[in-house]
């Protein structure tokens, strides 16, 4: 099959590789269809890391995906080949003690499609996964739409942890495809101010579609002054989706006493300093996002029944020869991108 290899820092080649093979009765093989680029490739793309997952060259990436089920072992139920699905890539044991509490997204043994040392992405052509990675998807959904069930499912499981009231008055820092996507779920769920900030002017006018209480641009205007001005009892919760230190440590002066911190984004250091005085008189609470527990069904109905509709997301599309060039742009920023697909199929 073909794929598109991470050779090098900034580098992918197309090469043919051995087709994937169905090993356990549970497995299923999937023809890939359509991949999104996440913000976490690009960390391997120019960095070949994230924090201990360090990539071994060559390597495929990518976990957004849809695809189409080509084949399934002898005791698989969950899909049929020729059915169209959207992949959860998070493949947990289901029998440590992080799987029995209902925290698979802390699985002590979690596999990770495209992650350095758990499992090869999906930047090619077939992939196999087991059974409990594939979701059945109805004939009116793209495969696009399908693809984007994976950060709509990250954006409900920070809402759903973070536990808004119908009230709340909230900040999303960082208005790339996770922010805006817990913006989506934000709006389909609470009436409250919504403040969202971003470097990226192209970013904020995509977020001012939703109709954002405020939008700002921290390079250009003091966030903090401009929110206690109209917020001046502050805010509830601060959803963190750049991954910015700077954002982080901004996030303690937007929230109330007893207000609560949702870190989404992933920083590129390995340690981030925190205003470690203010937030402990403020009692401020910090919740760390890993992935989407058990929140893939929930999202690919949000998106088929129309209750949340991600499209204007993609901005751009290639196809897998044009991988090089999908991953330089969204690297750097450039032409407004908000989201990447590039079509393997």
């Amino acid at each position: 099959m073909q794929a598109a290899l991470l050779t090098a820092l900034r580098r992918f080649e197309i090469r043919q590789v051995p087709d994937p093979i169905l090993v356990n009765h549970t497995d299923v093989l999937i023809r890939v269809a359509t991949v999104g680029v996440c913000g976490s490739d690009i960390h391997y793309f120019t960095g070949g890391r994230i924090g201990s997952q360090v990539v071994q060259f060559p390597f495929i990436i990518g976990h957004e995906a849809s695809g189409v089920v080509e084949a399934a072992g002898s005791s698989v139920t969950r899909v049929r080949p020729g059915q169209r699905i959207a992949i959860d890539p998070a493949r947990s044991c289901g029998h440590c003690d992080q799987c029995r509490a209902g925290r698979e997204n802390t699985c002590r043994n979690l596999l990770f499609l495209g992650c350095p040392g758990q499992l090869s992405g999906c930047l090619c052509e077939y992939v196999v996964l087991d059974e409990r990675c594939c979701h059945p998807i109805e004939d009116g959904m793209t495969f696009e739409q399908a693809t984007l069930s994976e950060p709509l499912a990250i954006a409900l499981y920070a809402v759903e942890r973070s536990r808004p009231t119908a009230e709340a008055k909230v900040a999303i820092l960082g208005m790339g495809p996770i922010g805006m996507s817990v913006l989506h779920a934000l709006r389909a769920t609470t009436q409250g101010h919504i403040f969202v900030t971003d470097q990226i002017d192209a970013r904020l006018k995509h977020a001012q579609t939703l109709c954002p209480t405020w939008c700002g641009n921290p390079r250009l205007q003091d966030i903090a002054a401009e929110i206690r001005e109209r917020e001046p009892l502050l805010l509830d919760i601060v959803y963190e989706c750049s991954g910015s230190e700077e954002a982080i440590v901004q996030s303690a002066s937007l929230l109330k006493p007893g207000g609560r911190l949702v870190l989404i984004g992933i920083p590129e250091a390995d340690s981030v300093g925190f205003p470690v005085h203010e937030l402990r008189r403020n009692e401020i609470s910090i919740t760390n996002i890993r992935r989407q527990a058990n929140c893939t069904a929930n999202a690919i109905a949000a998106l088929q029944r129309g209750r949340i509709n991600l499209d204007a997301l993609v901005t751009h599309r290639f196809g897998l020869t044009e991988t090089q060039e999908a991953f330089e742009l969204v690297a750097n920023y450039r032409d407004g991108v908000m989201k990447a697909m590039i079509s393997v199929s």
